[in-house]
C-alpha cells in the first residue's frame, strides 16, 4: 500500500514562514494593508491555518487595477528587475524582482531541471521567449545555476532551431508543448531525426496531455517533463513532474498550496478536485497572498516512489475559466484529451468547434489520426468516448496526420463561434 503524503507536517514546516509572508505584505505593500485591513486583519491576526482561510483572495484583476506598480512591497532601490505578463486579454501585468527574488527563482528552476534528469553535462537550448515575458530568463538562470550549457536559442527561427540543435548536440529541448511538436515534425520530414542527440524536453505555458507526450517521445526518442509556473509567481519552475509521472512535485518551502472550490471558495482537502491558490512565503518584490490562479488541479494524497521530500499537485485539466458549457453540460478541454488517450489511432492536435445550428448549440471535434487507422473507426471511438465520459452527442472529423496548425507559441483549439 503506497505511503500518504503527511501535509499537516508540510503545514506545520511553513507555518513560520506563513505568518512572516502575511505580516510582510502587511508592513510593505499599500495594496495589501488595505485589502487585509478592509478584511479587519491586523499584525498578529494569524494564528492557526484556519485563520489564513479567512483572509481575501487576491485576483488578477486585482494585479491589473494595480497597474503598473501598484502592488510593489520592496523598496525601489532593492528593485532590480520587472517582467510582464502578455496582456492579451487586458492590462499587463508587471511583477517586479528583488535580487533575493531572482536568485530564489534560480533554485527553484534549477531544482525543476534537476528533477528532470538535468545535469552539468547537458546542452540545455531554450526556446521560450526571452525580455518582459519570464520564461526565456528563467529557464536560462536554472541551466546556468545547475552548471549546464545553455543554448539561448529563444522562440522561432525552425530552421536556426534545427540548426543548432543538430549541430552544438543539444540533450535537453526546452519550451511550450506546441513548438516541441512542432520542431519533432519538422526534424522528421527532413529525415534529421538520426543526427539529434537529445534525451529529455521540458514542456510548459500551456496545459498538454498524455497523447502529445506520448508522440512526442516516440518520435524524437527522449523523456518529457511538465513543468509549471506563472508570471504572478515567479514564472516558470515552481512545479515539475518526476520520471514516475504521478503529480507535479511544488516547492513547498517557497510556496503555499491551496485547493479551493472555484464557486465557493471553499478550502478543500488534499484529493479533492479545485482550484489551485497560491501564497509566496519568501517574495520581496510582488508577495501575493493567496493568488487565484484559476488552474483546476488536486494535491496529489500518495507519496511518490521517486521519495522526493516534495508533495505534488495533479496535471492541469484545464482552467476555470477556460471552461465551456454545450447543451448544459460544464466541459475542459483536459477532458477532451482525456478521450483522445483513450482513443485509438487518434494524434494529440485537435480542435473544439461551437456553432449555434437551427438554435441549438453544436459541438464538432476535429482530430488528427495516425497513418492506417480507418477515419470511420477513429471517429466512432471518439463519438462514444465523449457520450460516455462527458455526456454530450459531437460530431467528429477525422484529419490526416499535419493537418491542424502548428504554433511557434501557444496552440488555440477551442473557436466559440455561438
Amino acid at each position: 500500500m503506497a505511503s500518504i503524503i503527511d501535509y499537516e507536517r508540510i503545514t506545520q514546516e511553513q507555518w513560520p514562514k506563513l505568518i512572516t509572508a502575511v505580516n510582510y505584505a502587511f508592513e510593505k505593500s499599500p495594496f495589501y494593508r488595505e485589502r487585509l485591513g478592509q478584511a479587519g486583519f491586523q499584525r498578529g491576526d494569524l494564528t492557526s491555518i484556519e485563520d489564513l482561510a479567512r483572509l481575501p483572495f487576491t485576483t488578477k484583476e486585482d494585479l491589473r487595477a494595480g497597474y503598473p506598480l501598484g502592488l510593489m512591497a520592496a523598496d525601489e532601490k532593492d528593485v532590480v528587475r520587472i517582467h510582464s505578463s502578455s496582456g492579451t486579454t487586458g492590462k499587463p501585468v508587471i511583477v517586479p524582482y528583488t535580487q533575493k527574488d531572482v536568485l530564489d527563482w534560480a533554485v527553484m528552476m534549477a531544482r525543476a531541471l534537476a528533477m528532470a534528469g538535468v545535469t552539468s553535462l547537458d546542452r540545455v537550448q531554450v526556446t521560450p521567449g526571452y525580455g518582459l515575458w519570464t520564461a526565456g530568463t528563467g529557464f536560462q538562470a536554472g541551466v546556468e545555476q545547475l552548471g549546464a550549457m545553455a543554448i539561448p536559442t529563444g522562440p522561432g527561427n525552425t530552421e536556426k532551431q534545427l540548426e543548432m540543435m543538430t549541430q552544438l548536440k543539444t540533450t535537453v529541448l526546452i519550451g511550450t508543448s506546441s513548438y516541441g511538436l512542432l520542431l519533432a515534425e519538422e526534424a522528421a520530414k527532413r529525415g534529421l531525426l538520426d543526427q539529434l542527440h537529445l534525451r529529455l524536453g521540458i514542456f510548459g505555458s500551456e496545459r498538454w496531455g498524455n497523447k502529445m507526450r506520448q508522440h512526442m517521445e516516440e518520435l524524437l526518442d527522449i523523456q518529457t517533463f511538465d513543468i509549471y509556473g506563472l508570471t504572478e509567481i515567479y514564472g516558470p519552475g515552481i512545479a515539475i513532474d518526476c520520471a514516475y509521472h504521478q503529480g507535479l512535485h511544488y516547492w513547498h518551502d517557497f510556496l503555499y498550496f491551496e485547493i479551493i472550490d472555484p464557486v465557493t471558495g471553499k478550502v478543500l482537502p488534499p484529493g479533492q478536485e479545485g482550484e489551485l491558490v497560491i501564497t509566496t512565503l519568501t517574495k520581496e518584490g510582488m508577495p501575493l497572498i493567496r493568488f487565484r490562479t484559476r488552474d483546476l488541479t488536486r494535491l496529489v494524497q500518495e507519496a511518490c516512489p521517486c521519495g522526493s521530500p516534495y508533495p505534488m499537485m495533479k496535471r492541469l485539466i484545464g482552467r476555470s475559466d477556460d471552461m465551456f458549457k454545450i447543451k448544459g453540460v460544464n466541459i475542459f478541454p483536459g477532458q477532451i484529451d482525456q478521450v483522445l488517450s483513450q482513443t485509438k489511432g487518434a494524434l494529440s492536435e485537435y480542435q473544439i468547434i461551437l456553432e449555434r445550428r437551427e438554435y441549438k448549440d453544436h459541438m464538432c471535434l476535429k482530430v488528427e489520426i495516425e497513418e492506417g487507422y480507418s477515419s470511420d473507426e477513429v471517429a466512432a471511438s471518439c463519438r462514444s468516448q465523449i457520450k460516455s465520459s462527458i455526456g454530450i452527442l459531437a460530431e467528429v472529423t477525422c484529419l490526416p496526420q499535419g493537418s491542424l496548425p502548428r504554433s511557434e507559441k501557444k496552440t488555440k483549439r477551442l473557436f466559440d463561434y455561438r
